[in-house]
């Protein structure tokens, strides 16, 4: 997809959402986002407004099924979606209780839940067009378990091993499927870390990256290079060495 008009963003009010949305945002462009914070959310919209795009906003729950299938229904139904980026994600905050079983439950309900809620119904879509490209937000925590982050690491690795497995299975329908795996980018997730974070990206740059990667409908995109090829590497050592180098990591409350 070179140059997607109707692109469906979600968790677009803040990070690499909110990054994607205003990247996009330009003359002829419609954009349908959606986020949990809707003071934030329509401060994006405003903003991608100005850049001449146009614009529909909503918050919605992306755990919420039927929601989501009404939502993508709707905006379907204003503008064929060209491009749809299941981007919203949480992560555990710092603090003793960030791998409760409540915390852990919620990080799964998002991040795998809420791409699912996503990307199925937009195949439902783009599937008798046999056109159509959906991108979703992995990390390069999710090439191997994390004993820092176990609920994060492992939601991570099932939406990249998801979305790898679905890119070929549709490709006969005629849809890209692309797989984004960031480093630490500047966002409300990185913001909550106490340690310190290699190659911290801001968040316009690593939207750019994405962009030119689904351009070229890259399976994988992987950014910044060191660090996705450290991420590789560690996902390919021996299972007892790769755990007693993970184990040394700090946890995200400490």
């Amino acid at each position: 997809m070179q140059n997607p008009q109707h692109i469906l963003i979600t968790g677009a009010s803040s990070g690499i959402g909110e990054a994607l949305a205003l990247y996009y945002a330009e003359k002829n462009v419609t954009l349908f986002l959606c986020g949990q914070n809707i003071t934030r959310l329509k401060d994006v919209a405003r903003r991608c407004r100005e850049k001449r795009a146009e614009v529909f906003a909503e918050k919605i729950d992306v755990t919420d099924t039927v929601a989501m299938e009404n939502w993508i229904s709707r905006c379907d139904q204003i503008a064929e979606l060209d491009l749809v980026i299941a981007n919203a994600g949480v992560s555990a905050g710092p603090g003793k209780n960030g791998e409760s079983s409540e915390t852990t439950r919620k990080i799964f309900a998002v991040n795998v839940g809420g791409v699912l809620n996503t990307v199925l119904p937009a195949l439902e879509k783009m599937s008798p067009r046999h056109t159509g490209q959906v991108a979703m937000l992995s990390s390069l925590a999710g090439y191997r378990g994390l004993p820092s982050a176990p609920a994060y690491s492992g939601s991570k690795n099932a939406v990249r091993a998801w979305g790898e497995a679905l890119r070929g299975y549709i490709k006969p329908y005629g849809i890209e499927v692309n797989v984004i795996c960031p480093g630490f980018v500047v966002s409300r997730i990185t913001a909550k870390n106490k340690f310190p974070m290699p190659f911290l990206m801001p968040a316009d740059k690593a939207a750019a990256i994405i962009g030119e990667g689904l351009r070229k409908n890259k399976g994988r995109i992987t950014f910044p290079p060191l660090l996705a090829f450290s991420a590789w590497l560690v996902s390919c050592l021996p299972a007892c060495l790769a755990e007693f180098v993970l184990t040394k990591l700090p946890k995200k409350g400490d």
